[in-house]
């Protein structure tokens, strides 16, 4: 065992909040060892053990179990922390075992369990999947119980678009159905982690417990059973992480584990959010270092994950809740703020642990050379190589926007910046692995970008529900969710109608709603449940034809089955020459009008009516 003693500094100890227990540590106690536990079988065999109690740092552990030694022991600068390595060998078996930590005659015994994995619990997503993004906070108050919990200062209120109003992951559980019944397959949940802030903590990107569901939200246990349910529902749950930065009421803030835990921690400068510094050639240090280690907030600390230790606290936090939950996917929060090896690392070693397994990072940039740098497999001039499967595909929602919305095109069709765009996804190592969405939590909700404008909302939906990818939709984009006038993200992640008892509508009933609220919903429904069974756009290929005028044309085909898709902008009615799709219409006359359910003859032209989306199956 070899013992590596840092500078040791005394700081302030005060007591990690583990949500109940907010008093001084007590001498010869240990308050907390972080995982809490692990399993057995893992590809990696060493586990670091965070150990916290007061003046733990004097002890000596000892682990007398079998398959199991101690590889190392790392001091930080605080005396009240101790972080253990545990070498776990292959044929260890499951089990409880306990670690002995010894100062002169004082004696602290520990158990800590080894759990046996269970192979079938972790899942993945892919292009066949439609993913449901849901604040839950906001989405349904299923257990008015937990809406305020003692010790936690920032209570329910409702007229606050910023406060907390009672949604949590039981209310999500009860809606499963609807859920499934809507077409979707995966949820992505934004944050549920405690965030045990004063203010505005209802959107969890402030963790201040890397290892506790937030109460209010529900509990460990709760989120597990939530995932377990939904997968007997055909559905998979995308975990939302950060590890950019922490809440500033964190339970390590008032005694950090070592002095470069955080970034510039006296002055915390805000971010330059200059995030192409990770790519640029002529970048200065002092630049790459404005943007990755500014701070998001004084309320969310900027994470180091230079410092050893705390890499290894987070990679490991990670696979804690892949293998805890057995979840399908991670959505890692602002991915290319962070230092960029340890998120190369981060990824290679969850990928290394789960082989089939999904993630996609948050890159939002209009540029896929931006965009495709963080992309598993992408051969980047610097060297930098990336394990992360996965990205949002930013600027294609920021092309579409632009076709939507401007009145004129920049040159030749109103189409040409989303043709363009997806001309380059020869940048891209896996484009059929992009997550490609209307717009997300942090942007103006797709109605109300478009003006509330029906015609140019089912246009939309159908694009994504038929674009090479994988579809997210907001929750509330199904019943045309808006809120002119304002970029407030409180209003953006408004109440969901029916979550809670004083509702005068109920999307998940029906009842209130007005005629176009059902009709988008029904819409909706019927689209994404085709396209649930629609091999032909999960696994199949893209063509693209040059847009003309208003009007844009592409196919998802292969070897069985071919689907046109067609859009006008046009406020007229509008002729389509079919002589030039000859390649792939492959003298085909007959079509099925996919969300019409009509018959349609392929003659020398296609009429499309005004603003609209036409889907067709091709008859051969």
């Amino acid at each position: 065992m070899r013992i590596n003693r840092l500078v040791a500094v005394c700081l302030v100890a005060l007591a990690a909040c583990s949500g109940e227990d907010h008093t001084a540590l007590t001498a010869g106690e240990i308050e907390r060892v972080e995982p809490p536990f692990w399993w057995t079988g893992f590809e990696h065999d060493e586990l670091q053990l965070l150990v916290r109690g007061k003046g733990i740092a004097a002890y000596t552990p000892d682990a007398d179990a079998t398959g199991i030694s101690i590889s190392r022991v790392e001091l930080g600068d605080s005396p009240n922390y101790l972080f253990v390595y545990l070498d776990i060998g292959t044929s260890t078996p499951a089990g409880s075992f306990d670690i002995v930590f010894k100062a002169g005659d004082t004696k602290i015994a520990w158990t800590y369990e080894l759990k046996e994995r269970d192979d079938g619990r972790v899942g993945s997503y892919d292009a066949s999947d439609v993913i449901y993004l849901v604040t839950p906070d906001r989405f349904v108050n299923g257990e008015p119980g937990n809406d305020d919990v003692e010790g936690y200062e920032d209570e329910l209120d409702r007229d606050d678009d910023y406060g907390r109003h009672g949604g949590d992951i039981e209310g999500v559980r009860q809606h499963l159905d609807y859920i499934a019944d809507m077409g979707f397959t995966q949820i992505w949940l934004n944050p549920v982690l405690e965030n045990a802030m004063a203010r505005a903590s209802y959107h969890g990107y402030a963790t201040t417990d890397y290892y506790r569901v937030d109460p209010r939200l529900g509990s460990n246990e709760s989120y597990r059973q939530f995932v377990d349910e939904a997968r007997e529902k055909g559905i998979g749950i995308i975990m939302d992480m950060i590890a950019n930065h922490a809440g500033s009421e964190h339970w390590w803030m008032e005694d950090l584990p070592t002095t470069t835990w955080l970034n510039a921690p006296d002055t915390r400068p805000r971010s330059t959010h200059a995030r192409t510094t990770n790519q640029d050639p002529y970048a200065s240090e002092y630049d790459k270092a404005g943007h990755a280690d500014g701070w998001f907030a004084d309320t969310m600390p900027d994470l180091n994950q230079r410092d050893p230790l705390l890499a290894d606290y987070l990679i490991q936090n990670s696979i804690w809740w892949v293998e805890y939950l057995g979840l399908s996917g991670i959505r890692q929060d602002t991915y290319p703020y962070p230092d960029k090896e340890f998120m190369a690392e981060w990824s290679r070693r969850i990928m290394q642990e789960y082989p089939d397994f999904n993630m996609v990072g948050e890159e939002w940039s209009p540029s896929p050379n931006v965009v495709s740098y963080w992309q598993r497999g992408k051969r980047n001039p610097d060297g930098y190589e990336s394990w992360l499967p996965g990205v949002f595909d930013f600027p294609l929602q920021i092309a579409l926007q632009d076709v939507l919305t401007s009145a004129e095109p920049p040159w030749g069709s109103i189409w040409t910046p989303v043709y363009e765009l997806l001309g380059h996804d020869y940048l891209y190592p896996e484009p059929m692995n992009l997550v490609i969405m209307p717009d997300n939590h942090d942007m103006s909700r797709i109605f109300t970008q478009v003006d509330e404008d029906d015609d140019l909302w089912r246009i939309a939906m159908v694009f994504y529900a038929t674009m090479r990818g994988i579809p997210q939709i907001y929750y509330g984009t199904e019943i045309q969710m808006s809120h002119p006038g304002t970029t407030s993200h409180g209003a953006i992640r408004e109440e969901f109608p029916g979550g809670w008892d004083d509702h005068d509508s109920n999307a998940f009933t029906g009842a209130g709603l007005t005629r176009k609220q059902r009709a988008a919903q029904d819409f909706l429904r019927r689209l994404l449940n085709w396209r649930r069974q629609a091999d032909v756009v999960h696994d199949g290929k893209l063509m693209q034809f040059t847009p003309i005028g208003n009007v844009y044309a592409y196919f998802r085909y292969d070897d069985d089955e071919t689907v046109m898709v067609v859009f006008n902008l046009d406020e007229d009615e509008a002729g389509l020459d079919l002589g030039r799709f000859a390649e792939r219409l492959q003298g085909a006359t007959d079509a099925r009008d996919i969300l019409g359910d009509a018959s349609i003859e392929l003659d020398d032209e296609l009429e499309l009516a005004p603003r609209s989306a036409l889907l067709l199956q091709i008859l051969h």
